[in-house]
């Protein structure tokens, strides 16, 4: 079997899923071991983020310069503003040794299968909706309608899971304990027995 962990790793999943939770952990306990790689947006900068480490924040016009210099290799419009993976974000973390990570939506999957990066597609998905939608509410920081257009691209992005090939692997996040153990065999280059999907609606 080839060495899993040569290979960069795209992880997917709804919003609200726990994504960020587990590659919160996962750098922490491996500060050296794998890089993430930082997107491109045109959206304003939270409270707390800085360029250069959660995104390089750039306008529409310097957005679209990058585009039309193929510069992405995913690139995503969600709520009026541009995200975007470069490529030259990717060969900075491979030029450190590290594994590459990459945080990006179906459509970017879609958008990174037709190029050569080659990576380990990692689905991170929720146990039900009815959990998704606490965990959303849970948040506290989207209004109702935020929230339904959240379920609503959440259940897009588990039927494109569902899509053959879509993914390597899945891990259901319903036990964290549980979820970040498999999600540390992946991210360390392991094979793991993937979970079952669950069912779109609830």
């Amino acid at each position: 079997m080839p060495n899993l962990i040569n290979r960069p790793l795209v992880i997917f999943g709804p919003s609200g899923v726990g994504k960020g939770t587990l590659l919160k952990r996962i750098f922490a306990e491996f500060p050296n071991k794998f890089g993430f790689s930082v997107s491109h947006t045109t959206r304003a900068p939270r409270p707390g983020e800085t360029d250069g480490k959660e995104y390089h924040f750039v306008t529409k016009e310097r957005f679209k310069t990058l585009l039309s210099e193929d510069a992405f290799i995913e690139h995503a419009q969600f709520s009026g503003n541009y995200y975007g993976t470069s490529i030259q974000a990717v060969r900075a973390v491979r030029s450190t040794g590290r594994r590459c990570v990459l945080d990006i939506d179906s459509q970017g999957v879609r958008q990174i299968k037709k190029t050569d990066l080659d990576p380990i597609y990692l689905f991170i998905s929720p146990p039900d909706m009815t959990t998704l939608r606490h965990r959303l509410r849970g948040r506290g920081t989207d209004s109702d309608h935020a929230i339904q257009r959240r379920l609503s691209i959440a259940l897009s992005e588990i039927q494109y899971a569902r899509e053959p090939g879509a993914y390597d692997y899945v891990i259901v996040n319903d036990d964290l304990e549980k979820a970040y153990a498999l999600f540390k065999k992946v991210v360390l280059g392991e094979a793991i027995e993937s979970d079952v999907l669950p069912p779109l609606a609830d």
